[in-house]
């Protein structure tokens, strides 16, 4: 259960990056009007999960 726990993160990290690559041209275009998306705070939040779970390396 907990290598499918931490293989979701790990996709869910993944897709959230890939998300934010394919939107970083609509973030600065939206920038520019004043408006700002917050792509890097659900980056932030889903890599800070994932580091949390991940196993311990001795």
């Amino acid at each position: 259960m907990e290598r499918l726990h931490h293989a979701t993160l790990f996709a869910l990290y993944q897709i959230t990056l890939l998300c934010g690559i394919a939107l970083l041209p609509l973030a600065l275009l939206t920038q520019r009007v004043g408006f700002r998306l917050p792509v890097d705070r659900a980056i932030l939040g889903v890599k800070e999960a994932y580091e949390q779970r991940r196993p311990k390396r001795s």
